[in-house]
């Protein structure tokens, strides 16, 4: 355990070895001439299931040093490859709902509620008569326990049973271990998602037993945890140093002792903190647009 994620594919490279895991398949693949590179996780079975730490299903990670950028031309190879993805997991299904999960006044936890902004709703268009021939897409942000008092699956399972969609698609904002992959990252999973989970603020889970449809999640990782921070650290001040002995008492620890070390060397408040970059403000308002064009076009077009 080297600090907390969401991400399977770090939950995959925590696993040592380059032998295959039972019951969990990995693949990889470049998309076209872009940038953009994939990596599909299928966990086959509860043994697979408990040896990588999430539940049985499919798991995508699509990652794009270019995503980062503010160039929005930029992102539309992301939007296609993430389009079609989506489509794949939605197949024939024509009444769809979207729900953009996390506190809209908190910058890094707003991907959700601003992926919904950019959602081009139809429910009330098809009920009203105005258009006549579209899936029925509606969306909702439902906030977070502070605001609203109840739990998102709470607010989302009563709508689920009024409306009574085919599908549920849900968006949260993520946490990563590796800071290389804060926003330029997309993954897309069939399991649904355990909101808060990658911060240890652990909501109900919200997937096809708990709401009664197929739940579809797509995330970002736009956090990383202090700890996380210092343990990376330590590797580069050993290199600056150019300190051998030190080097080799470094090497004496696995992932989890040294990630322990890195929880001590900062004080107990900093240990459950998580940072953010700076530039998330204009990289959330982007992304969140990248993804809500995607669904667009994938559901709608």
């Amino acid at each position: 355990m080297r600090g907390r994620t969401d991400l399977a594919v770090e939950m995959k490279e925590d696993i040592k070895g380059d032998e295959p895991i039972t019951g969990v398949h990995l693949m990889t693949k470049n998309h076209g001439d872009t940038d953009v590179k994939e990596t599909r996780i299928i966990v086959e079975n509860e043994e697979g299931a408990l040896k990588l730490g999430k539940p049985v299903g499919t798991y995508i990670t699509l990652e794009s040093e270019h995503f980062r950028e503010q160039d929005e031309g930029i992102h539309a190879p992301m939007m296609e490859v993430l389009c079609k993805e989506i489509r794949q997991l939605i197949g024939n299904k024509k009444k769809i709902m979207v729900a953009g999960l996390g506190n809209r006044e908190v910058t890094p936890d707003a991907l959700g509620p601003f992926v919904i902004d950019n959602l081009y709703v139809t429910r009330h268009l098809l009920k009203e008569g105005i258009i006549r021939e579209s899936v029925e897409l509606s969306a909702i942000a439902p906030g977070v326990m502070a605001q609203t008092g109840m739990e998102s699956l709470t607010v989302l399972k009563a709508l689920v049973d009024s409306i009574k969609p085919e599908l549920l698609i849900v968006i949260d904002a993520l946490a990563a271990r590796e800071s290389d992959r804060l926003n330029k990252t997309i993954q897309i999973a069939d399991t649904g998602i355990t909101p808060g989970s990658g911060v240890g603020n652990h909501r109900n889970a919200i997937n096809k037993e708990s709401i009664g449809v197929p739940v579809i999640a797509i995330g970002v990782p736009t956090v990383i945890a202090v700890p996380t921070i210092v343990n990376d650290a330590m590797d580069v001040m050993v290199n600056a140093l150019g300190k051998q002995a030190t080097k080799n008492v470094l090497k004496k620890f696995n992932d989890e002792e040294r990630y322990q070390l890195a929880c001590e060397m900062v004080t107990p408040y900093l240990e459950n903190m998580f940072v953010t970059p700076k530039d998330i403000d204009e990289a959330v308002k982007r992304i969140s647009y990248t993804i809500s064009e995607a669904i667009n076009k994938a559901v709608l077009a």
